[in-house]
């Protein structure tokens, strides 16, 4: 029972934790990707595209941190593994594909790949200036 509750427990955290972040992420790429396409986007579907790629992100540096045992404070040896550069690149490409894929202007087409190449761009530029002023 309690590895159930356990288990219960750090889905809704994982979620939660996703679901914030990715909403500041939809606002960083929704102004990048109305900027760069010159074109209104969905915001609710830029917020899916987040949502998505911010859970698929934690659970990959989860996953990396938990590989090279770096789970509690100091993270700055997990910021310096090629393993968690790697996953950062996989996450990025993942974030381009759910953007690109998932995100409509209002005049019904998709947006270019560049401008989702621009906005993960940005909003990574961001969040990992963020990380490493926290450690």
């Amino acid at each position: 029972m309690t590895f159930l509750l356990t288990l219960v427990s750090t889905l809704l955290w994982w979620v939660l934790y996703s679901s914030i972040g990715a909403l500041f992420f939809a606002i960083i790429a929704w102004t990048v990707l109305r900027w760069s396409e010159r074109c209104p986007v969905v915001f609710n579907r830029t917020y899916l595209a987040c949502l998505l790629w911010s859970l698929a992100g934690l659970l990959l540096v989860a996953g990396v941190a938990m590989h090279e045992g770096h789970t509690r404070p100091p993270y700055a040896p997990l910021l310096a593994s090629a393993t968690l550069r790697g996953a950062l690149v996989v996450d990025m490409l993942i974030g381009v594909l759910l953007l690109w894929r998932l995100i409509p202007r209002v005049d019904a087409r998709r947006i270019r790949p560049a401008s989702a190449c621009l906005a993960v761009a940005v909003v990574m530029a961001i969040a990992f200036g963020a990380a490493t002023s926290l450690v």
